[in-house]
């Protein structure tokens, strides 16, 4: 893990394709109505847990992607402790999300798009790299974030016209 919280790790190979599979939730999650968000959580190379939005379907403010794939993450491995995983998702985490990777101890960070109003991986708060919590995770900014962001813009277009 970087220990300087302003270096910023690069990506890997791996991250594209893991992305990919994001966005795919983050399409379902659309199509159900709910924010096109979608995150997926991958250990050894091997998915471990995903979701997608599901904050409204299910009437329940914590059933963000992140949140749904962590809960899946953690009862595939039997564990909350999710070390040696990376996680990624379409738009960048909000503080509810980064607050529960940092207690899951996920160690690593792969999002798309930037959330300029409630981002907590570093555009508003920096919740993930914070150096006075006990865990701090490499973040990796942008992966697939053009595509991520039209996405999401489109969704909100479309629900304000």
């Amino acid at each position: 893990m970087a220990t300087d919280p302003t270096e910023k790790p690069a990506a890997n190979p791996d991250d594209v394709v893991f992305m990919r599979r994001a966005l795919e939730l983050a399409h379902a999650a659309e199509a159900a109505g709910e924010v096109p968000v979608g995150a997926v959580i991958v250990r050894d190379g091997v998915i471990i847990g995903e979701g997608s939005n599901r904050p409204i379907s299910t009437r329940d403010p914590t059933a963000h992607a992140e949140m749904v794939a962590l809960r899946a993450a953690a009862a595939a491995s039997e564990s909350y402790r999710l070390t040696g995983t990376t996680l990624y998702v379409t738009l960048e985490p909000c503080a509810m999300c980064a607050g529960a990777m940092v207690h899951a101890r996920v160690e690593r960070l792969v999002y798309a798009a930037a959330d300029p109003r409630a981002g907590a991986a570093g555009s508003v708060f920096n919740v993930v790299r914070n150096p006075a919590l006990n865990h701090r995770m490499d973040v990796v900014a942008g992966v697939l974030g053009d595509e991520c962001g039209v996405l999401l813009r489109n969704f909100f277009v479309a629900r304000r016209g």
